[in-house]
């Protein structure tokens, strides 16, 4: 499977103060965006899964959500965040 414990504690460590701080909006941000790259390609070789797509769909809007939260409490990070990952607005 392509989310290990270990690669989930790598992406936290990097994007947050810690890797037990699973709960920061950060971190949260970087594992969804790893999981919609993943479901992306997966996408692009099998374009009738119909399940994965609606999974994809349903990843980027609690991203959003979670973008969101971030924007309007505190941009600095929300700024942050987005030029480290290379998510567009």
């Amino acid at each position: 499977m392509y989310l290990t414990k270990e690669f989930k504690k790598e992406i936290f460590k990097k994007y947050n103060s810690s890797e037990e701080n699973t709960g920061s909006p950060e971190g949260q941000i970087a594992l969804f965006t790893s999981r919609i790259k993943h479901l992306t390609e997966h996408l692009k070789e099998n374009k009738k899964d119909k399940n994965t797509e609606r999974s994809l769909v349903r990843l980027v809007g609690k991203r959003r959500r979670l973008l969101d939260y971030l924007k309007d409490n505190d941009i600095e990070r929300y700024r942050n965040i987005i030029k480290e990952l290379g998510i567009r607005k």
